[in-house]
């Protein structure tokens, strides 16, 4: 699954399904088991190299502790990319 060359936009939607799917835990408490591991798999996808390797632990961590799953690790992760991470902003660019 390649998930790395996705528009920003479909990141954006696919990170706000990815956070949607976190909060099924609060009606069935055992879907982290499955979720959080799958979650941390999709980060690296989603955002390559050592910035998504990082995510990805933080969104398995975030997963596996009961009643953390309201923070958006997802929708986070697409706002440092696209808005606060200097080389993403240099590569997006188009050269002059």
């Amino acid at each position: 699954m390649n998930l790395n060359n996705k528009s920003k936009s479909t990141k954006l939607f696919l990170g706000l399904c990815f956070d949607a799917l976190g909060y099924v835990s609060f009606v069935f408490p055992f879907f982290d088991i499955l979720w959080a591991p799958l979650s941390s798999y999709l980060m690296t996808e989603l955002y390559k190299g050592k910035k998504g390797k990082i995510a990805a632990v933080f969104v398995f961590i975030e997963e596996a502790l009961p009643f953390s799953d309201v923070i958006p690790t997802f929708t986070i992760m697409w706002i440092y990319t696209y808005y606060f991470d200097k080389s993403t902003k240099a590569s997006n660019k188009a050269p002059n």
